[in-house]
C-alpha cells in the first residue's frame, strides 16, 4: 500500500496518514530533527578529509561579509558530502554511470521503523548483525525504510572525528537481509555502512542495492544522523528533504514524526 497524506486544517498542523500499518495521526508542527549541521570548520568528519569550510568570497576588493563592509554575506561553502554531517547517496556511490541521487528518491515522506542496537565485536570489528537485527525489530512490521541508532548514543557523536578510527559498520549478511525486508530507504549513524579499510569491497553497499543483479536504483543510504536518546524506538513517519546538488550523494535533512493516534 503506497504511503498517503491527507491533511486537514488545524492549528495544530494535524495529518492523517494512511499506510501499510492502516490510518495514524502526526503532528506536522512537531519535527524531530536527526540530522547533523554542517559547519565551518567542523570537528564532524570522516574519510581523511579536511573540515568543510565556509567562508566570505574574495574578488578583487570585494569581500562578501557585512561586516567586512560588503552589502550582504557572500559564502563560498567547500565541503564533501560524504565526510562531513548527514548525506543520503544513491547507487552512484559505488558505480559508474548516470545514477543521481535526486533522480532516486522519488518522494519526500515514508514510514520508518526505528530500531537500537550495540554493535558486536567480531574478529577486532564492531559490527552489527543480522541476529541483532532481527531482535531489535521483534514483532514489528518493517516499512520501506528503516532507521538503525547504535550504542553507545553519547552526544559526542555529534562532532567525532571518525578518521582512522575504525567505526562499526554492517556485516553484508546483515545488509541482504535488510534488502530481503524490502527496506528502500536505510538509514544509520554512522559515517558508512561498510568497513572503513576493505580495499574497496563494499559488500554492504553492494548488497543493500543488490549490484550484479537487479540494482535497485530508488533505493537509497543515509548516513551520519544523530537519534537522540530521547526519541523511543518504534514506527514513525520519516521526511528526507535533499539539497539540490546533482551529484551521487548530497547533504539531507531527516525528520521522524511521532504518530499520535492509532485511527
Amino acid at each position: 500500500m503506497a504511503l498517503q497524506l491527507n491533511y486537514f486544517i488545524s492549528i495544530n498542523m494535524k495529518a492523517i496518514i494512511t499506510g501499510a500499518t492502516g490510518q495514524k495521526e502526526i503532528d506536522l508542527s512537531a519535527p524531530i530533527g536527526i540530522h547533523l549541521s554542517l559547519q565551518h570548520n567542523q570537528r564532524l568528519g570522516a574519510w581523511y578529509v579536511a573540515p568543510p569550510s565556509i567562508t566570505p568570497h574574495r574578488e578583487g576588493d570585494f569581500i562578501g561579509s557585512i561586516e567586512a563592509g560588503a552589502p550582504v554575506n557572500f559564502n563560498d561553502i567547500s565541503f564533501n558530502p560524504h565526510a562531513h554531517g548527514t548525506h543520503t547517496e544513491c547507487v552512484g556511490h559505488i558505480l559508474s554511470g548516470d545514477y543521481k541521487v535526486l533522480n532516486a528518491l522519488k518522494k519526500n515522506f515514508f514510514e520508518t521503523l526505528l530500531i537500537t542496537v550495540a554493535p558486536e565485536l567480531i574478529q577486532g570489528d564492531l559490527q552489527i548483525t543480522k541476529s541483532q537485527l532481527k531482535a531489535a525489530i521483534g514483532e514489528h512490521q518493517v516499512p520501506e525504510s528503516l532507521v538503525i541508532r547504535t550504542l553507545p548514543n553519547s552526544t559526542a557523536k555529534i562532532s567525532q572525528e571518525y578518521s582512522h578510527t575504525n567505526p562499526p559498520y554492517l556485516s553484508q549478511e546483515t545488509a541482504t537481509y535488510i534488502r530481503e525486508l524490502g527496506v528502500q530507504h536505510l538509514l544509520v549513524d554512522l559515517p558508512s555502512i561498510d568497513k572503513e579499510e576493505d580495499q574497496g569491497a563494499l559488500k554492504a553497499h553492494k548488497a543493500f542495492w543488490n549490484v550484479g543483479e537487479s540494482i535497485r536504483l530508488e533505493a537509497t543510504i543515509t548516513e551520519f544522523i544523530y537519534v537522540p536518546n530521547t526519541v523511543l524506538d518504534g514506527p514513525y513517519l520519516l521526511q528526507i528533504g535533499l539539497a539540490p546538488f546533482v551529484n551521487d550523494a548530497t547533504p539531507s535533512t531527516v525528520f521522524l514524526y511521532e504518530f499520535k493516534n492509532t485511527l
